[in-house]
């Protein structure tokens, strides 16, 4: 999907400089993408790390063995706009395969994980905070930093210089199946040249007066708005915010401006002595911005200058030692997009049978794994390797109010207190002696009875060694054995301090 490569574009382009090469406007072109359009696409990404022999341990290159097998692979990504966009991919490591499908408009993420039974579901309203600003229009501020991304970038494009090695060939590519002509931009670059490219855009841009000022009059038509909206909030105090905002955009672009280019000047008079001190202080930046670092990148790009394919390589070489033992990072990306401007219907994501909405906060372990097939691979990611499921309890027989208590040799825990711990749910029909504790992670029922052994759990008959019962402070009280492995957990007791430790896996 478009929006997902920005980030790596943009960094991209920033290497890549913006001067015209065999007749291609470079810079054009990487404007065009930053702006979002329809259209339709696929994507993979996946990251190498090299470990340093000598430093990394077998527990290191385990973990290094895990990241190496990790992709992201996007089979079919469809955006109707900015807001409604659609994916189908799989995430995999370690030879597993975990496909999904997402879709989103302005309100919602819906994602779909291979074995759920119903997809999870993400508010976007909830997370962006609409009513937190109610006197700010959102769509005017997402409109506005829309068109201010390629604003951006023209200004750092307009003072970035081409690497060395850069070139333009017209070469015959298939994109989705189709054959076409298109103009392949070949860049290679090393952290060396990276590093050599930073005086002379701080030079070209402290000599752009006009392109300063009108930059700074962009940012401030964004965020004026925004300070304003959040100087009228009740809960907010507005005297800090009030000092800050301009008494006009005039005054605020002439002030900005004075001092970026001050700043600027002072930089640049000792730029080559502080950049030498700076690398001697911390010699670990020669090996990041060595020639060992590189960047290739290939873009294919159609007569109206739309990137078609890419296909990056950016390896970065790191100083290694006992607290960092990589030698590099390197990331693969590859992408194709087709039908750009084009009608586009997204694949929404199937609600029909209800959501697991992941804004709420009493989502319980249980119900989550409750929701996938436990032969699914995300079950297993879910238990196993995140452990939503482990729980840690500790009792203490003297405190009053949840710690055990012993009555005939018999520890005793304040029921709801521990099966609430280990998030299970507490039924109890008013005026009858009979507890209905459902597990939270098998779904299980137990069932018992103040003053009686009897109880079942799962449907299955046991007899407790005690019987619960009501204490003086009106809590209920069961055998502690019984209820914490009913639940699925272990009991430990340490000898020394009368502490009760009690774990789920």
């Amino acid at each position: 999907m478009k929006w997902i490569a920005v980030p790596l574009v943009l960094m991209m382009v920033a290497l890549t400089g913006c001067q015209a090469v065999g007749g291609v406007d470079i810079s054009k072109a990487m404007a065009n993408s930053t702006t979002v359009k329809s259209g339709e696409s696929r994507q993979s990404m996946h990251v190498n790390i090299e470990p340093a022999k000598e430093f990394a341990t077998e527990k290191d290159n385990e973990i290094i063995e895990l990241i190496n097998s990790l992709s992201l692979d996007i089979d079919h990504a469809k955006v109707k706009d900015a807001q409604t966009a659609s994916i189908e991919g799989s995430v995999s490591f370690q030879g597993t395969k975990l496909p999904f499908h997402l879709s989103m408009d302005e309100t919602q993420m819906v994602i779909d994980l291979d074995g759920a039974q119903k997809p999870l579901y993400i508010s976007l309203e909830a997370l962006e905070g609409t009513e937190t600003l109610p006197m700010m229009d959102t769509k005017a501020l997402e409109k506005q930093i829309e068109e201010l991304s390629p604003k951006l970038l023209s200004f750092v494009l307009k003072h970035l210089s081409n690497p060395k090695n850069i070139s333009v060939t017209p070469v015959q590519e298939s994109v989705n199946g189709e054959s076409l002509s298109l103009s392949k931009l070949h860049m290679e670059i090393t952290g060396e040249e990276i590093l050599a490219m930073v005086k002379p855009f701080l030079t070209s841009v402290a000599q752009d007066e006009q392109g300063l000022k009108d930059l700074i009059g962009d940012l401030y038509d964004v965020f004026y708005p925004l300070m304003n909206a959040m100087s009228q909030m009740d809960e907010v105090d507005a005297s800090g915010i009030s000092s800050l905002m301009p008494e006009s955009k005039e005054a605020t672009v002439a002030l900005m401006y004075t001092t970026i280019k001050t700043g600027l000047d002072e930089l640049l008079v000792n730029y080559d002595q502080g950049l030498n001190e700076l690398l001697n202080e911390v010699p670990e930046l020669k090996t990041v911005f060595g020639t060992n670092t590189t960047f290739k990148l290939d873009f294919y790009l159609d007569s109206e200058l739309n990137i078609r394919k890419q296909n990056a390589e950016l390896k970065v070489a790191l100083p290694a030692s006992e607290d960092l033992p990589l030698q590099s990072v390197t990331v693969y990306s590859d992408s194709e997009q087709w039908n750009i401007g084009g009608p586009v219907t997204v694949d929404a994501v199937d609600t029909a049978g209800g959501v697991i909405d992941l804004m709420k906060e009493d989502i319980t372990p249980g119900q989550m794994l409750r929701n996938f097939d436990s032969n699914s691979v995300i079950y297993q990611l879910l238990k196993d390797e995140a452990g939503i499921t482990r729980k840690s309890v500790m009792l203490y027989p003297e405190d009053e109010s949840f710690g055990a208590v012993t009555v005939k040799n018999t520890t005793f825990v304040p029921l709801r207190y521990l099966s609430e711990e280990l998030d299970a749910e507490v039924k109890w029909t008013k005026g009858s002696d009979t507890i209905v504790v459902i597990d939270d992670i098998t779904g299980n029922e137990i069932v018992l009875t103040v003053g009686s052994k009897n109880a079942t759990v799962a449907g299955k008959e046991v007899t407790m060694v005690e019987s619960a019962y009501v204490g003086k402070n009106g809590k209920t009280y069961v055998p502690l054995r019984f209820m914490a492995e009913s639940l699925g957990a272990t009991v430990d007791k340490e000898k020394e301090t009368g502490w009760i430790f009690i774990d789920r896996p």
